[in-house]
This record gives C-alpha cells, structure tokens and sequence, in this order.
C-alpha cells in the first residue's frame, strides 16, 4: 500500500508540473535579477524594447506586446506593437517584428483579430495563424476617443461582442489647476466622455465616441482590467487621486497623505458609480469619504454613501498597472482563479519612502479579495534605501503562457521576464 502511495504521488506531481506540450527552459542564475516567490524562476525573454506595457500570447506561442515608446533628451524610438518569438524554448526570444509607429499601451487577441489602441482609438489588425506580422493596414474600430492632457492610454478588453474601454480621468480631482484649498466643478464635465468604462462593439468599425455606452462612471483612471473568470465579470484597478495634504495642509498630514487614499479593486457592473471625483476611499477609516473640493473634511461621508464600493483595497499610490487572474495548471493550486497584480510603483510619497514597484498575489473568494495579498515579485526599488536598485525599473504588465507560465514587462527598462514553477512548493 505504501509503494502504491508513492507511486500516485509521483504521477500526481508529473501532472501537475508539466502541462501539455510544456517546455521549460533553463532559470538564470540569478532569476535574471527578480526576487521571486519561492519555487519559481525566471530568464529574460526580450530586453531593449522601446516601452513594453501589456501582452498577450498567441496560440502559437508567440508574445505580442504593446509599445508605448521612449522620448530621451536626444531620441525618440516611437511604439507600436511587437511579436517575439522563442523557436527553441530556451526562455528567450530570438526573434522581433515590430510595427505600427504609435504609442500603445494594450493589446488584445480574438481569433486571428490583433485589437490594440493609440490613445485616441482602438484598432483591429488581421493576424494569420503562425504570422509575424499582420496582413495589411488596421481597421479603426472607435476613433475620437478623448486624449488630451493625462491619462490618455485607452486600455481595453474584449468580451464577446463588447469592447469595454478605459477612458480615464484629465485631471487629478476634475481641476485644471491644483490651487491649495480650491473647491472642484460640480457638475464635473469629464463625467461626461471619462473617469468611466464604456462600451462599444467589438466588431462594428467606424464608430466615436457617440457610439458607445458609458457602461459605469466614477472611475478615475483604470489601466488595469480583466474577466474574473470564476464569476464571468468586469474587474478593474482604480489608481487613487493625490496630493490631498499639498492642497488641503489643514486637514491632512504629508503623512496621511502619502497613505491615502488606498488603491481599489472594482467589480463592474452596468450603470455602477463609484464615486470619482467626490470620493476617496480612505484606508484607516475602511470607507470611502467626501474629498474636500466637494466640502469633505476627511471623515464625513455625505453622499459616497450611495457609491458602490470596492472588492479589495491596496496600500495607495502604488499605482496598479496590470490585473490577471490566473486560469493554468502550471502553478500550485492556490494560484488557481487567484489574482495577480502589477504595481508600477509610486511617485508621489514623499516624506515617506517610495512604494510598490511590484507584483503581488491576491487570493479572491465569492468575487472579493479574500485575506492579505502575498508578494510575487520583487526587487526592482530599495524602500529602505529609497532609491532603485542595480535592477531598476517598473513592472507594468502580466500575462499568462499558453502552458501556464507568466511573462512580466517592465516599461521602464524595455525588458520582459518568463517566469515558471519549478518546485517544490508554495505554503
């Protein structure tokens, strides 16, 4: 009996490590500089790309990546999208077809249908099976989308026939200016084409701005999105507004500050508000409260009441840049319809030392997060230094292989990582 018990645990092992027609590649001694968690390794897959946000991976294999491009004092390397290919399975990619010159920040896949955006619209190339290159000029699914002064890359998925957009907010709190102690527009006119999700066809080209749907409001900015696939919903990451002590010095500390206000996890659901610009969802409180351009004093709540709140909460200004949720079975089983989040790090701190610049592990449960998030990666910033470390950059996005393995991009720095699971396991 005991022979028989290690024999179905060995089987039960080779299954779980070694998912059909995986091939693992050879770690990096040094997992190519990434403190990850423990039982994975990592090579560098690509590096010296001009900007690499988000990614998808082709049934093929192949990586396809947004590029937003790289402005420098005497340069500038325009974007567009990428697909690497690694032929040998050695974990890194020799080959690169990059085309289109705009700045992108998402990409999708549907079919042989390659969906990315320039800020203003949303584009759909042709993309054979196999290809490296798509076959002719892009059609323009949405144009005129809006794309002055911040927030202007249009992250978006596609699910079915709807294309839900990102169309984040111009400004901090719906105020051209920052003024210390300045009350913001009420109404605010950006609620009217941003600070949303809408929704457009997939399919249908041609269309604007009129043509769609503002499918929830109150957002201020949501790079991150995805479909949980445990309950087929709208997930979305809201980057948290700023500077509330440099306006308001009397109600809050550069202290608080820097705390506030957290991070938030959105649920999406049609006709949803969640609050932008006059609420904030304050961490120590655990609520969201009044900002205090609306006459908010940091405590009162007033109609942020009758907001829908958030499904997990995140230390603020870290700036959550990429959402997965993981559906292979390369991974220990606990990752399993889990989410993992990339945070691009923080600007803004002061005086406190710089944060995030990570990715992180949440567990989700009935649609919530569901316990305390674990670090995934690390690495990239000294918080006890507060500097960058010899490592440097920002992670920024995340996407699943087609054997379950993951690849990072790290915007900063144009490289990308491929990260797997060699054992032996995870608490």
């Amino acid at each position: 009996m005991r022979l028989l018990a290690i024999l179905a645990t060995s089987v039960a092992a080779l299954a779980f490590t070694a998912a059909p027609n995986a091939v693992t590649p050879p770690c990096a001694a040094d997992n190519a500089g990434l403190k990850l968690a423990a039982g994975f390794c990592a090579t560098l897959f690509a590096e010296s790309l001009p900007g690499p946000r988000h990614m998808v991976v082709a049934p093929n294999g192949d990586l396809i990546v947004a590029l937003r491009g790289v402005r420098t004092s005497d340069r500038t390397t325009p974007g567009g999208v990428a697909i690497l290919r690694d032929a040998d399975g050695d974990g890194r990619a020799e080959s690169r077809n990059k085309f289109g010159e705009f700045s992108a920040t998402e990409v999708r896949l549907v079919g042989t249908a390659l969906y990315t955006e320039n800020g203003g619209a949303v584009l759909r190339y042709a993309l054979p099976a196999d290809a490296s290159a798509p076959t002719g000029a892009p059609d323009t699914i949405v144009s005129g989308l809006p794309s002055d002064r911040s927030h202007t890359a249009k992250t978006f998925l596609i699910h079915g026939d709807n294309l839900f957009v990102n169309q984040g907010s111009a400004t901090n709190v719906c105020q051209d200016q920052p003024i210390p102690e300045r009350k913001s527009q009420e109404p605010c006119p950006e609620l009217e084409s941003r600070a949303g999700i809408w929704r457009y066809s997939a399919t249908k080209t041609g269309q604007t701005l009129a043509s769609g749907e503002r499918f929830a409001t109150g957002v201020r900015n949501a790079v991150a999105m995805a479909i949980n696939p445990a309950n087929n919903d709208l997930y979305v990451m809201q980057h948290g507004r700023d500077v509330l002590a440099t306006n308001w010095p009397k109600l809050f500390t550069n202290e608080k500050s820097a705390e506030t206000p957290a991070e938030e996890m959105f649920r999406v659901s049609r006709g949803d508000d969640f609050g932008w610009p006059h609420c904030y969802y304050d961490p120590e409180l655990q609520k969201k409260v009044l900002a205090p351009e609306y006459g908010g004093d940091g405590k009162t709540v007033g109609l942020c009441a009758t907001k829908k709140g958030n499904v997990g909460s995140f230390p603020g200004h870290w700036a959550p840049n990429g959402l997965h949720f993981y559906t292979g079975n390369a991974l220990p089983a606990k990752y399993k319809n889990g989410a993992f989040i990339v945070f691009h790090g923080s600007w803004n701190r002061a005086p406190l030392p710089l944060q995030g610049f990570k990715v992180v592990f949440q567990p989700m449960l009935q649609g919530r997060a569901a316990g305390p998030f674990e670090v995934f990666v690390d690495g990239f910033y000294s918080v006890e230094n507060n500097k960058y470390t010899e490592l440097g950059g920002r992670p920024m996005g995340l996407t699943q292989g087609r054997n379950g393995e993951l690849y990072l991009s790290d915007d900063s720095r144009g490289r990308i990582w491929r990260i797997s699971y060699v054992g032996p396991a995870t608490p």
